[in-house]
């Protein structure tokens, strides 16, 4: 079985996230790693806080905290909403951890003796009324390219143009707001990324027929742009520090390294971490260090992100001349919009994680935002969809299947699963659906096709009423009661095999409907094929028990409710 090290984009320290960016990254990831891990594999799932730049310290003074407390705090809140989520991180990590600096303080080393860093004299934006040089994020104004007037110094939400602080039209400080702003002469560190644009098209080249159309088209598009070298240093409290063994005079000055530098570095980092915290965890380096053909990387990002992690990242691993473990699979997303209008942190638009746990229990969003996942599109959160998704999949089609299951055969013969009767054509052709639609759903997530994946899912569960309407044990228990016992019997295996296979997308659910069964030896990874046909994995006279309500139909008092709460239609 390969090793599968697996990163999702590092959510940002100022704020708790929005649902659009748990789908574009976090919630696939874990997804998918779970299932990874039911199919046998050996998997690492890495994540951390974006802690670094900007942001934070705007955030930080906003709350009159010292910075690093800030994070810290910030770091914890996030947490506990992945935790409430479920997300099964193999480490959580933090970019501000000594191990990312020492990392990133060594790749830039590294790419200073191979040639590929350089400083220089820049003019830089600088305001007298904070009495000093302002980095990209700490200047705001109108983008130059699509008008947006909120556009921050580096990159322009609206339309994702890369920018720089001097390109912006009206620009003033995000520290004060004033626009009275100076350019003035200062020094910065340079990644020469002109001189490694040819590595990173043959890098780029050997790999985008395997990644999504969306990754591929991003990397390529910069690609045919041109690289630019790019300032890695940036003028603020908070960050890793420039090295002072080799810049002492920019190490002086307490410069510090760009966000996008040293965060995709805290993959390492993180994992180095992870490592450190406990002995018994395997060397960090054997999942990063000249693992070429060991390890099977996948990263999950949302689209505005790709640019950094196909082209911005490999030209930095390509650049320190080190076997440095490099991404085999990009899986990017496109945006969940809110109404179709963005889901924002910085304008607090749109449904947050921690208050959609507030409002239901997770497994609810797990399958919905991935049942939608915005993969070959941009998708709409409307509360409309989300209701009916709630009561068509889960609650009618899941839930209520395993209640009138074994509440009815509770009933009728009692809490242990009924004996008698004996299989005949019409559990033979559920056997076959079964096990054909388990292998579309094992394909579909092997491709890493989420979607495809939750409607497999979805007709696996939809197979199991098909099969009870068909035989009808309500009816059928009037004339042959062992019929009956016999339809009910492998009802209630249909049920031990959604509560394996459903696990990667509703967890707690899953873990519910197993727990109905007392099976002292109920180990099962994952549903073979050749079990998936036969369904009696539950024999006659297991004792069960009937679980309370797995998901609870969300009524129109409940929409109109949440409607009130974060707004409809006119949210945009």
């Amino acid at each position: 079985m390969a090793r599968h090290l697996i990163t999702s984009a590092l959510p940002y320290i100022n704020g708790i996230k929005h649902l659009g960016n748990m789908v574009g990254s976090m919630l696939p990831a874990d997804v998918y790693s779970r299932y990874l891990r039911q199919r046998g594999h050996d998997v690492l799932y890495i994540c951390a806080t974006d802690e670094h730049g900007t942001p934070a310290e705007l955030a930080a003074k906003e709350q009159g905290l010292p910075v690093a407390d800030f994070c810290a705090q910030a770091h914890d809140a996030q947490k506990a909403v992945y935790d409430g989520f479920a997300l099964a991180f193999d480490y959580f990590g933090r970019s501000s951890s000594a191990q990312n600096v020492e990392i990133t303080q060594h790749f830039a080393r590294k790419l200073n003796e191979n040639g590929f860093i350089e400083e220089r004299a820049i003019r830089q934006v600088y305001s007298p009324t904070d009495g000093r040089f302002l980095p990209d994020r700490y200047v705001e104004g109108t983008c130059p390219h699509c008008g947006y007037d909120k556009a921050r110094g580096d990159q322009c939400e609206n339309c994702t143009r890369v920018l720089d602080p001097t390109d912006l039209i009206d620009p003033r400080s995000a520290i004060s707001g004033s626009t009275d702003l100076e350019v003035r002469e200062t020094k910065h560190l340079f990644l020469l990324q002109s001189k490694l644009q040819h590595e990173v098209e043959e890098w780029v080249a050997r790999h985008e027929d395997d990644w999504p159309q969306l990754a591929s088209s991003i990397a390529r598009k910069w690609l045919n742009e041109g690289l630019h070298d790019r300032a890695i240093t940036r003028d603020l409290d908070w960050g890793v520090p420039v090295p002072a063994d080799t810049w002492p005079d920019l190490a002086a000055e307490g410069k510090v390294f760009y966000v996008w530098f040293d965060a995709p570095i805290e993959y390492i980092g993180a994992t180095k971490e992870w490592s450190d915290q406990d002995p018994r965890n395997r060397d960090w380096k054997s999942w990063w260090y000249d693992v070429d053909t060991d390890v099977r990387y996948t990263e999950f990002m949302a689209k505005d992100n790709v640019p950094f992690h196909t082209v911005m990242f490999p030209a930095t691993e390509l650049g320190v001349r080190e076997p440095w473990k490099k991404v085999d699979f990009v899986k990017a997303f496109n945006w969940l919009t809110y109404y179709g209008g963005k889901f924002s942190t910085s304008q607090k638009r749109g449904v947050f994680t921690d208050q959609a746990l507030e409002i239901l229990p997770a497994d609810y969003w797990r399958y919905f935002l991935i049942a939608n996942a915005p993969e070959s599109d941009d998708s709409s959160f409307t509360w409309e969809h989300f209701t009916a998704t709630v009561n068509k999949d889960l609650a009618d089609t899941l839930g209520n299947f395993v209640n009138r299951v074994l509440s009815f055969s509770k009933k009728r013969f009692g809490e242990e699963v009924p004996a008698g009767g004996v299989p005949g054509a019409a559990e033979a052709a559920l056997g076959e659906e079964i096990a054909r639609l388990l292998a579309e759903y094992e394909q579909q997530m092997e491709a890493l096709q989420f979607r495809k994946a939750a409607a497999a899912l979805r007709a696996l569960w939809s197979a199991g009423n098909s099969y009870l309407e068909e035989k009808a044990p309500w009816l059928e228990i009037k004339t042959d009661k062992d019929g009956a016992a016999l339809t009910l019997r492998t009802a209630m295996n249909l049920i031990h095999l959604y509560a394996v296979v459903s696990e990667p997308f509703i967890p707690a659910t899953a873990t519910a409907m197993r727990q109905a069964f007392s099976l002292a030896d109920d180990t099962a990874a994952w549903v073979p094929a050749d079990e998936a046909k036969a369904l009696s994995a539950v024999p006659a006279g297991t004792p069960f028990t009937v679980p309370p309500v797995l998901f609870a139909k969300l009524t129109d008092e409940d929409l109109a409710a949440y409607k009130e709460r974060f707004g409809g239609e006119t949210a945009a």
